[in-house]
């Protein structure tokens, strides 16, 4: 076994872990949105190195200058222009430790790590934003009806070939 092998942990078992954080928030049982049918699996028409990359992410980031998330069914989300300084960037959420968001956004919020992949070439480019929303939202209906379509058209309108997905 190489070193690398022996000294990886083990995967985060998610769903229990948080549902029972949430239960220690007191808002009442957290319920998981399950989809009834499987996804189509739709691969890549062209190698990763020529796609325009976009992100989300569930952290509660924003913007110095835009209103911060500030409650638990916040359906709102934020637009983060991808040119942005690190410096500007905030956290604030209701169910985790920012602490380590504060000191470097990056653990929520990979925008360092996508740059680099785009000088490296690993990926074409970023899009003009990545978005950001507060996870552990208690309203399906809001997510489904509101959140999801707004963020498919703002995907949609700029033209991005792949979407990563960067929950909390």
């Amino acid at each position: 076994m190489s070193s690398g092998m022996q000294d990886r942990l083990p995967p985060v078992d998610y769903i229990p872990r948080i549902t029972a954080q949430y239960a220690g928030l007191g808002y009442g049982e957290y319920r998981w949105l399950a989809s009834e049918t499987q996804p189509a699996w739709t691969p890549l028409t062209k190698p990763l190195s020529e796609c325009r990359l976009g992100f989300i992410a569930t952290g509660g980031i924003y913007a110095s200058g835009q209103t911060a998330f500030h409650f638990k069914d916040d359906t709102s989300y934020r637009a983060i222009p991808n040119s942005i300084a690190t410096e500007e960037l905030r956290a604030t959420h209701f169910a985790y430790d920012l602490t380590d968001a504060r000191k470097d956004i990056n653990v929520v919020f990979p925008i360092e790590a996508l740059k680099s992949m785009v000088e490296e070439k690993k990926i074409a480019e970023l899009g003009p934003n990545s978005y950001t929303l507060m996870g552990g939202i208690y309203s399906t209906r809001r997510v489904i009806e509101d959140l999801i379509p707004s963020l498919v058209q703002r995907v949609l309108d700029d033209e991005l070939d792949v979407v990563l997905l960067v929950p909390v």
